[in-house]
């Protein structure tokens, strides 16, 4: 999100700085008819003209800045879109491996996501005590001792493997 609001701040500021250059190259031609062409101009219409001419070549290197972004942007998205979908098989690859029944499933993804055993077991509408043993399931099948191990072992599955596919 931070990158969207400089590529906002940017396209703005590159916006404002295009009207400043039409605006000083309008002036610097209309000065340079007066005195009858470039030949005849002094310091301050060559200072106007080369800061008008800077002016728009940062124009360029910033519209070259904020496409370069955006590229870094959209990859970065990518990156996280394949890195979820990535650990989701992990996930699902791991929860076939070791047979977890749907109930089991539920519990171990609710545990994977950071919920506590009350917290699974409102929105399962189960007792605690039921979760508790879902989950002492989960972590037998996994061969784990608790929440951190299971987690680790997922993330760590992960790790091993690239992000992206060469395309």
């Amino acid at each position: 999100m931070k990158n969207h609001h400089q590529i906002i701040g940017l396209s703005l500021l590159i916006i404002v700085q295009v009207f400043c250059a039409i605006f000083f190259m309008g002036d610097v031609l209309e000065d340079a008819e007066l005195l009858g062409g470039f030949t005849n101009m002094g310091p301050h219409l060559f200072v106007e003209l080369v800061a008008s001419l800077v002016l728009l070549i940062a124009i360029g290197v910033e519209i070259k800045t904020i496409m370069a972004m955006h590229a870094r942007q959209k990859a970065t998205e990518k990156s996280m879109a394949v890195a979820r979908g990535a650990l989701h098989d992990v996930i699902e690859d791991y929860f076939s491996e070791w047979a977890l029944t749907p109930a089991e499933k539920d519990v171990a993804g609710f545990v994977i996501k950071g919920s506590s055993i009350s917290e699974i077991a409102l929105m399962r509408e189960a007792a605690e005590g039921t979760v508790k043993t879902q989950l002492n399931a989960v972590y037998r099948k996994a061969k784990v001792s608790g929440r951190s191990q299971l987690v680790s072992l997922l993330i760590e599955d992960l790790m091993d493997q690239p992000l992206l596919q060469n395309e």
